[in-house]
């Protein structure tokens, strides 16, 4: 009788320790496996792109996502037309022209151009993590349950020209309502977290 009561002691103990890792931790286990996986839930091709802003941050409008530049941890990158009046983007003194510019309202428009594969896809982590002990004073309504959106957009051009970028932000749980909208942001873990351009 003891040993099953010292093994019962012992799995409730090992119990509890996962239940508080996830509570606590759960942020970071779930950033450490989105390393590895997450799930797509959508991808569609783009067809316009729109950039607002004055050369540097701003916001991209990949079709009717509004994506920020603003939150990189490092220099935001910066947009504008290039000498053949094509919509671009320099980073790290790398210039990715996205196609021909024209001027809407206060943005600089754009599509891909024949030839070029364009697509945005949006990911999510494969782990959520409770959050009992959040609360919103203003509203009242607090989420249960967080996880990680990605955005991914990727640009491929016939001369082996490619752009790559990624958004990551916070979708938040709310019982009533289900997932809210996936653009709630987190200081040094959400926003712009990576920008390739090749070659």
């Amino acid at each position: 009788m003891r040993k099953i009561l010292i093994t019962l002691a012992i799995l409730i103990a090992f119990v509890i320790a996962i239940l508080a890792t996830w509570i606590f931790g759960g942020r970071q286990i779930s950033l450490f496996l989105d390393r590895f996986v997450t799930i797509e839930t959508a991808s569609n091709r783009v067809n316009s792109l729109a950039y607002n802003g004055r050369g540097t941050g701003g916001t991209l409008r990949v079709n009717d996502l509004e994506l920020s530049l603003n939150d990189r941890n490092d220099p935001a990158p910066s947009i504008g037309t290039t000498k053949n009046d094509q919509l671009g983007l320099a980073d790290r003194r790398r210039v990715f022209a996205f196609g021909p510019a024209r001027s809407e309202a206060e943005n600089l428009v754009t599509a891909p151009p024949a030839g070029d594969d364009a697509v945005i896809e949006i990911r999510r982590s494969i782990l959520s993590w409770p959050t009992p002990f959040e609360i919103n004073f203003m509203t009242g309504h607090s989420p249960s349950w967080k996880r990680h959106l990605y955005y991914r957009l990727l640009w491929k051009k016939p001369s082996g020209a490619k752009l790559e970028m990624l958004w990551r932000y916070e979708q938040y749980f709310y019982p009533d309502n289900g997932w809210a909208s996936g653009f709630m942001t987190y200081k040094g873990s959400t926003g712009l977290i990576q920008l390739d351009i090749s070659p």
